[in-house]
């Protein structure tokens, strides 16, 4: 496993670039990398030469998260204006706002039949589900309060949270909180199944992988990268590297690899099997909140890698 860079773009955005996803090819376009940026915008490129395929502007704050609905045609983005703008792809028009109070939105997802957006609620120590035919919040989703502890008690602050993840069957949640603990719900009943621990610091980031439902993906503050079961409540494995924050990670569409963005400004590929990272990449100048693989049908090798950063550029890389 390795990954060979391909291509960077500085200054893609006019400030820090906080946010990426891949956008499914569709009837209508070919794939697309978009990304989110404190400058208030979301970008599409064109992955074969990062040219900019479009602008979409809209918020009034810096944009923090971008989801892309499993069709291709569909795309969101959440704002510290407190406001979820979802849009559509082609046109850019707005097709529903959905309000989010201040620091109540960090990431967002939408689940692998495209019915429900998943929301990190941070403060509201909760995952709010919105239904995409209405738009409308379907499910508050929250985490249970420490036995012993009141309502009153300051600790729910620690529940904030942060990230979230589908499993790739859709039937449950993954979301990781401020105080380093990951939380895990049964989407269909609308029921809270179990903690995660490991985490000392708070996980930022979270990704299942494609082809094993059980396989949890963190990555935390406390520098470690962590792999689940998440059903049989189980730490596979640990693994350290990075001089600090993990910001961001993805596991790759063959399932055998993982990569991380994080503030010490590098990117690095992990093999789980050998507990150790086998490839890090330096070109960013700044911290790297984004890293995502683009979906390639069947876990296949040979698909793309996309990382962003406080630098203000994209890069992308040939993972094989």
């Amino acid at each position: 496993m390795k990954l060979a860079w391909l291509r960077s773009l500085e200054t893609c955005h006019q400030d820090c670039v906080w946010a990426c996803t891949w956008l499914p090819a569709s009837d209508k376009s070919a794939g697309l990398l978009l990304t989110g940026s404190l400058d208030e915008t979301v970008k599409l490129w064109n992955p074969d030469d990062l040219s900019l395929v479009r602008t979409n502007t809209g918020h009034c704050l810096g944009v923090v998260s971008v989801a892309a609905h499993p069709s291709g045609r569909i795309a969101a983005s959440a704002s510290m204006d407190s406001f979820i703008r979802v849009f559509d792809v082609e046109s850019n028009n707005t097709i529903a706002t959905l309000e989010a109070p201040p620091s109540e939105v960090w990431q967002m997802q939408f689940d692998p039949r495209g019915t429900t957006l998943a929301v990190a609620g941070g403060s509201s120590a909760s995952v709010k589900l919105w239904d995409t035919a209405e738009w409308k919040l379907v499910s508050t989703l929250s985490i249970p309060r420490p036995e012993g502890s009141k309502p009153s008690d300051k600790g729910n602050n620690k529940k904030f949270v942060l990230s979230v993840a589908w499993s790739p069957s859709g039937r449950q949640l993954a979301c990781g909180s401020m105080d380093g603990s990951i939380s895990v719900f049964d989407v269909q009943r609308a029921k809270f199944l179990h903690h995660l621990d490991g985490h000392t610091m708070p996980v930022r980031s979270l990704a299942y992988s494609p082809l094993d439902p059980r396989v949890l993906v963190s990555g935390s503050d406390d520098e470690c990268i962590h792999m689940y079961d998440a059903e049989g409540k189980t730490l596979l494995t640990s693994m350290s590297g990075h001089s600090s924050w993990v910001l961001s990670v993805d596991v790759s569409p063959d399932g055998a690899a993982i990569a991380s963005g994080s503030s010490d400004r590098t990117v690095k590929l992990w093999d789980p099997k050998m507990r150790a990272a086998v490839q890090t990449m330096t070109n960013h100048t700044d911290q790297v909140w984004g890293v995502k693989f683009e979906a390639v049908g069947g876990g296949a090798r040979g698909s793309l890698l996309a990382s962003v950063s406080d630098d203000k550029s994209i890069s992308l890389y040939n993972y094989s």
